[in-house]
């Protein structure tokens, strides 16, 4: 059986060691909205759909190879997602909670194991993320460009990564009152198919270093208003 020019082309662009090179996209679509509990934090894993097509490379890396991050670039193209969803009441004005957010830079002030994130000053709706976290034995390292997308004053802020670990996320804020407001927090990776049972495994890790952060962020909002 014979196939077309068209498809051998197409065939023979994928296969080169160029054009995985240059391959940086993700098609993924209408992906499941994450469950949100009253209070309680929570994750869950999604699949994409038998008609979606995706291209991804591994960035991260561990000082020793393991199942976390010893995967090396131009790993498996299958992908899935894990979402995880922290959410909390803060006793500031919607406003203070949404400015001290938007201070991408000051975000490793409250994630710690975000390690730095750095501003481009000629494009600012782009930055630099770098993550360093030490877990089960493992010293974890990652790092990613990142495009904040158009805000909601005082109601929604939200990026995805253009490059380096497959991530996104959003932050949504809900106005209680005159001096208080809940906070949500969405935070959304790729992982390689072979990876989902670590990560499932991992879930509760994931919760509490999102929780602790929003509790450090509340602090900081609050000691942010008291001056």
């Amino acid at each position: 059986m014979t196939m077309s020019a068209a498809a051998a082309t197409a065939i023979a662009h994928f296969s080169t060691p160029t054009s995985l090179g240059h391959s940086q996209f993700s098609t993924t679509k209408n992906k499941s909205a994450a469950i949100l509990s009253n209070s309680i934090p929570t994750c869950k894993i999604t699949s994409p759909s038998s008609s979606t097509s995706k291209v991804q490379y591994g960035y991260g890396y561990s000082k020793r190879k393991s199942v976390l991050t010893g995967f090396k670039p131009f790993s498996s193209p299958v992908m899935e997602w894990q979402d995880c969803t922290v959410k909390m009441e803060i006793d500031v004005p919607v406003g203070v909670a949404y400015n001290l957010y938007s201070d991408r830079e000051s975000i490793p002030r409250w994630m710690p194991f975000i390690s730095s994130v750095q501003v481009l000053k000629d494009k600012p709706d782009l930055s630099r993320w770098s993550l360093k976290y030490e877990a089960l034995g493992q010293n974890i390292e990652y790092s990613w460009l990142a495009r904040n997308m158009q805000p909601t004053p005082n109601q929604k802020i939200h990026w995805r990564s253009l490059e380096g670990l497959p991530n996104r996320g959003i932050v949504r804020f809900f106005p209680k009152g005159p001096s208080s407001c809940r906070v949500e927090l969405t935070v959304s990776y790729e992982v390689p198919e072979l990876l989902v049972p670590v990560a499932t495994a991992l879930q509760p890790l994931l919760e509490s270093l999102l929780r602790g952060g929003l509790e450090r962020f509340s602090k900081l909002a609050k000691n942010t208003l008291a001056d």
